[in-house]
């Protein structure tokens, strides 16, 4: 048996075995301890550094921060935020529908 960290990377293999220059991930870190996560975010900046395009559906935000150059955040099917990590985790839009109006700085 495989575990899921194993699963996952054995999906990842199984994608980039066609050399895609635009590689889709989807809740790829769903399911994953800290370690596990650790390791897929190292995995898949050795992907994007070797000159692959990564477009990735993500939860985790840990993951996301510390891959993306871009984000856009989507709340109710509607874009709310798009822009480098620093500027969407500023946004009060995006505050707001994750984390609870409380918690947006005026």
């Amino acid at each position: 048996y495989l575990t899921i960290g194993d699963s996952r990377r054995l999906e990842i293999a199984k994608a980039l075995a066609g050399r895609p220059s635009l590689l889709l991930l989807d809740e790829v870190m769903a399911g994953l301890n800290e370690t596990e996560i650790a390791e897929a975010v190292e995995l898949i900046k050795k992907i994007r550094d070797r000159g692959t395009t990564i477009f990735i559906v993500e939860h985790v935000m840990q993951a996301i921060m510390s891959l993306s150059d871009r984000i856009i955040v989507i709340n109710y099917g509607r874009q709310i935020a798009e822009g480098s990590p620093e500027k969407v985790a500023k946004d009060n839009r995006v505050i707001e529908a994750y984390l609870g109006v409380e918690y947006v700085i005026e």
